[in-house]
């Protein structure tokens, strides 16, 4: 699994031409499911991204945690992710997991880190058309990935 975290000062998503979830100042999340992820990998995310310190305190120095920031997050679906560059231009997505391994275990991502930080989570259309409208913040973007865990 693997996930690209924007801190933003607001993030909205329109899926197919409906507004599906926007935030206030807190976290956008694109999240990639690879083929055989599995809820432990969906804890270690979840997890992280409620304990990250990437919100500034006082002294405007990042030592404040997403929970402890009062954070809001929205969490996309974002099988691109795990696209494969090597060989000519087009990109392959074989390392993605299908929608019906993948929905489950972005539902539970969610529904997890839901419950870590105590609030509803935003979200957009699992495989609708979505346009992404976000102002970054900082700009601080992180990437965490559950086979590379030092990434």
């Amino acid at each position: 699994m693997r996930c690209v975290i924007q801190r933003v000062s607001r993030a909205k998503v329109v899926a197919d031409g409906v507004l599906s979830g926007s935030i206030g100042a807190g976290l956008m999340i694109l999240l990639g499911v690879k083929v055989g992820d599995s809820k432990e990998d969906a804890d270690y995310i979840a997890k992280k991204v409620a304990g990250m310190r990437i919100f500034s305190d006082s002294e405007g120095l990042m030592n404040v945690s997403t929970t402890d920031a009062g954070a809001e997050c929205m969490v996309v679906s974002q099988f691109t992710l795990f696209g494969k560059t090597r060989h000519g231009n087009r990109p392959s997505f074989i390392d993605a997991a299908r929608p019906e391994e993948a929905i489950p275990l972005y539902e539970y991502f969610v529904e997890t880190l839901g419950k870590l930080i105590g609030k509803k989570i935003a979200t957009g259309v699992f495989g609708a058309d979505m346009k992404i409208d976000m102002e970054a913040d900082g700009p601080v973007t992180i990437v965490i990935d559950t086979e590379n865990k030092e990434f």
